[in-house]
């Protein structure tokens, strides 16, 4: 890519979120609003907020909890969705199984697993879980089906060994939508690890947005906003270019026949 390429993307890249933000510091600037406070002040309070203490005794846990409950629900969504999406029989009595629990709000389920697992770390952890597992293990079995059987056949005739077959045809022909479903399932493991955080924590982001909301410090309530806000592009920049370096066959393939 030319320099000319990476600077147009660059551009691209900034030019909402610049307006987004020059328009929310024009429309603050002269507010008296107690809680619409102008972005000038909120920006003021991030670096005292944040960078002296609770980077490590609040967000620091939160991303660990998420790293752990996401990397589990990757794990399990994978296993479980390579073995439902290679055996007929199997998908066919656990389909209505799966779509009746993934139709229920991973909220929900909040003070139902506190009964179980307590108020410590496993209960945030499994809040991640329960809501990150099914976004993965549903594109993995559509993934899985969706395997060409030419590439099958082929692979029996060759007589390749079971573990061969997995890894190099079934993971890597079904990454592309094990992928996608890892990228939605990386919003909503954000989300849950700030709703886990607002029932009986006692640190992580969530919980100390929730306490300068109920001491009415506005300002720092909105920049914990904002830190979840960057932390979300932060993560989201780390997937793509993990995506990028993992799915590099399927970008080239799917490039050479858009111009073939």
């Amino acid at each position: 890519m030319t320099v000319l390429g990476v600077l147009r993307r660059v551009l691209q890249a900034v030019t909402v979120p610049a307006l987004l933000v020059g328009a929310w510091w024009a429309a603050t600037a002269g507010s008296t609003d107690f809680f619409w406070p102008p972005l000038s002040r909120i920006v003021g309070a991030f670096d005292d907020t944040w960078f002296h203490g609770r980077l490590t005794a609040d967000v620091l846990p939160s991303l660990a909890r998420l790293l752990a409950g996401y990397l589990l629900a990757l794990l399990l969504g994978v296993a479980l969705g390579v073995a439902i999406g290679s055996v007929r029989v199997l998908r066919a009595f656990l389909e209505p199984v799966l779509e009746f629990f993934r139709a229920i709000p991973s909220p929900v389920l909040v003070p139902i697993l506190m009964l179980f697992a307590g108020i410590g770390n496993g209960m945030k952890i499994l809040v991640i879980v329960s809501g990150c597992v099914w976004p993965i293990l549903l594109n993995t079995v559509e993934g899985v089906r969706a395997l060409d059987e030419v590439l099958r056949d082929t692979a029996r005739c060759y007589r390749m060994r079971p573990q061969s077959r997995l890894v190099h045809l079934v993971l890597r022909g079904a990454s592309p939508r094990i992928a996608a479903g890892a990228r939605q399932a990386l919003s909503i493991g954000i989300i849950l690890m700030v709703i886990s955080e607002m029932f009986a924590a006692s640190n992580g982001v969530g919980f100390t947005i929730i306490q300068f909301q109920r001491a009415f410090s506005i300002p720092q309530m909105w920049t914990g906003i904002l830190l979840l806000g960057l932390v979300g592009i932060a993560l989201s920049g780390i997937f793509q270019l993990a995506e990028a370096r993992l799915l590099n066959w399927y970008t080239g393939l799917r490039r050479s026949q858009r111009e073939g």
